[in-house]
This record gives structure tokens, C-alpha cells and sequence, in this order.
């Protein structure tokens, strides 16, 4: 695989006698969605917090962009090129769609030495925002109050604020949860159109939406990989087919 941008080797996370992550390893590459699936518990969304630095693995190792960032914080991780989101919004429901945008290309782009100057002054954090919006399929709604979009449209709104903060890897945690047959295709035909030139780690269970927008599909039982393959190759695994797609 050429271009990987973010890796793991051998992550693994114990709370005690339970191993929540155990021994995972994986590669996200350039222009490349790579699905993690699993029933519930069977350690993805641990596995992202792993990855973003949210939680400290208890061994293993993570690369990012060619560097070792085991032991870096989840800040300095999203300093470098991580952006994630969360299966719940984490929006700023008061604010407008703008202002949340140009908070998060804010924390990208800190300016502590011009304390004399509002934040508001600074056009390439606004230029950011924008930008990101617009991305994001936004752009007609930067003046709204993000507590007033629709569920679909938060979670837009999400991924317009990771990408004010130029990341070069997604980790996006059950984007569309509870989204409608509509929400769902304009979210995966955003996804689509994000992927070129990131690399981007999604966890998922609309298992139609996963095997139309991967390029790769991890599968994850209690803890650890069973499989890594093309959407293809995962379908027809005789493991998979009985711990996760039910024998279809």
C-alpha cells in the first residue's frame, strides 16, 4: 500500500482482565475509505479513541505521517493532521454555523502572541471556516444557529469543523446515525468527495452504506481483526459471514 498516512501496529487497550482493543493493526492510505465494522463491543469506537489519543493504549503503536505519535495528546495529534468526529454532536448548539467553523479553525491555527487582536480580525481563520463549510455542503447556511439545522446537517456541520483544521486523516465515528434515506446519500456522496487526497477511517453499521463507500473493510470480534480485505473479499469470508453478516 502506498501513501499511508496513519497506522497502528499491534494497538492494544486493557481495562484490567478485559481487553477492550487487542493487538489491531491497520493502514490508512491517501483517497481511501477504510471501514471498521462490528457488533456492538467489539472495541471500534475504542479503537478511534486509541487513534486520536483521546485514551493511551496500554501497548502497540501509532504513525502519523511517518512519525511515531504514541505518546502525544489528543491536541497535538489534531495540531498534526488528525481531525475525528464523535457518535454524538459535539457542536456549539448557540452559535452560529460560521462561528462553530472558525472555533475549530481556531484551535488549529492559535495566535496567543496577538492577545490585542480579535480572534475575528483574522482572516485566514475566517478564510478557513468558510472554506470548510462550503466543503461541507454549508455554505448557503453560515449565518444559521447550528442548534437550529437539521440532524443531517449537524452532522455536516461536524465535519465542516474537522476539516477548518486541515487535517489529512478522518476518523469518523457513526456518521450517519440516525439519519433518513436522504441525509444518508448527501452524507456519503460528501464522504465520496472528501476522500481524495485524505485517508479516512470510518466506523459504521448501515452495512449498505459501508460496502458502497469502502475501499477497505476491517472487522473487528471482541477486540481483534478477523478480517481486512477489499469490500468484496469481506462479503465472501466464510469467518465474517458467521460472527457478523449473519451468513448472507
Amino acid at each position: 500500500m502506498t501513501d499511508v498516512l496513519l497506522k497502528c501496529e499491534r494497538l492494544t487497550r486493557r481495562w484490567g482482565g478485559i481487553v477492550a482493543v487487542n493487538e489491531v493493526s491497520l493502514a490508512l492510505a491517501s483517497g481511501e475509505v477504510h471501514a471498521v465494522i462490528g457488533t456492538n463491543g467489539a472495541g471500534k469506537s475504542t479503537l478511534i479513541n486509541l487513534l486520536s489519543g483521546e485514551i493511551a493504549p496500554s501497548s502497540g503503536a501509532v504513525e502519523l505521517l511517518g512519525q511515531d505519535i504514541s505518546a502525544w495528546s489528543q491536541p497535538r495529534r489534531a495540531r498534526a493532521g488528525l481531525g475525528r468526529s464523535y457518535q454524538r454532536n459535539t457542536i456549539y448548539p448557540g452559535f452560529s454555523v460560521f462561528e462553530n467553523c472558525r472555533l475549530a479553525a481556531q484551535a488549529r491555527r492559535p495566535r496567543a502572541w496577538r492577545w490585542w487582536q480579535s480572534a475575528l480580525a483574522c482572516e485566514e481563520t475566517n478564510e478557513a471556516a468558510r472554506a470548510a463549510a462550503q466543503r461541507a455542503g454549508l455554505a448557503e447556511l453560515l449565518d444559521r444557529s447550528a442548534g437550529l439545522l437539521s440532524h443531517g446537517q449537524k452532522r455536516q456541520l461536524e465535519i465542516a469543523m474537522c476539516l477548518a483544521t486541515a487535517p489529512r486523516v478522518l476518523l469518523l465515528d457513526e456518521p450517519l446515525a440516525g439519519m433518513g434515506a436522504e441525509e444518508t446519500e448527501r452524507m456519503l456522496a460528501l464522504l465520496a468527495e472528501l476522500k481524495a487526497g485524505q485517508a479516512m477511517l470510518l466506523v459504521e453499521h448501515d452495512m449498505d452504506a459501508v460496502f458502497r463507500i469502502a475501499d477497505r473493510i476491517t472487522v473487528m470480534v471482541n477486540g481483534a481483526v478477523i478480517a481486512s480485505d477489499a469490500p468484496e473479499g469481506i462479503r465472501a469470508n466464510a469467518d465474517v459471514q458467521a460472527a457478523y453478516l449473519g451468513g448472507h
